[in-house]
């Protein structure tokens, strides 16, 4: 039998260990920012775009977002840019090694996180073939904000995820073929296309 002193602090303490499961499990609360990747511009640095051919349920399927869209952006000089978009509330599904659906078949070399001068605040991730025929850059955005590392952030998201609703993580995934300048990645349509891109989701107007 348990003394009636400890019965208070026990239950208390039970109270509390089944908060996050009833958040997460049985409630399954979320936040909902207003915010949408479909309300990025179809038109980004000149570029003008049309949706390719994925299937309408393939970024659920993969990434488990409801928000997604992916379009192949061209300019008149013929240059392509594939950008790739996601929100999802499954933040691992987005930051582990997206580069495996979203350029399949492909070997690609991660060159890390790269802040450019003119964006010294935006770090941008970058990956690449070794024969500089396909180069990748990607960025990550959480509560309207760039993420460098999704591992260290989501270990220090963790404790106010055990008492709140859920907020989602964004990608933005931009992928060019053909040659490039690797000494001037800033200039590449890849990255020039990703910095116009998260400039037209951060400053969504939202409805409040």
């Amino acid at each position: 039998m348990v003394s009636t002193r400890y019965l208070i602090p026990m239950i208390i303490v039970t109270i509390l260990a089944l908060v996050p499961t009833i958040i997460h499990s049985y409630i399954g609360a979320t936040i909902i920012d207003g915010k949408s990747v479909a309300k990025i511009s179809t038109t980004l640095n000149n570029f003008n775009s049309h949706p390719s051919n994925r299937n309408k349920t393939w970024g659920m399927d993969i990434f488990g977002s409801e928000d997604w869209f992916e379009r192949d952006y061209q300019n008149d000089h013929y240059k392509k840019v594939r950008l790739f978009a996601a929100r999802s509330y499954d933040h691992k599904r987005l930051y582990h090694h997206a580069e495996l659906a979203l350029s399949y078949g492909n070997s690609l070399t991660s060159l890390g996180v790269i802040y450019f001068p003119d964006h010294p605040d935006t770090p941008i991730h970058i990956l690449k073939k070794d024969n500089n025929s396909l180069l990748v850059a990607y960025a990550l955005l959480y509560n309207n904000s760039l993420v460098a590392d999704p591992i260290v952030h989501q270990l220090g998201d963790s404790m106010r995820l055990l008492f709140s609703a859920s907020k989602p993580m964004t990608l933005l995934y931009a992928s060019q073929s053909g040659p490039f300048n690797i000494n001037d990645l800033e200039q590449s349509n890849a990255v020039s296309l990703l910095i116009a891109a998260i400039h037209s989701f951060q400053t969504q107007v939202v409805s409040q």
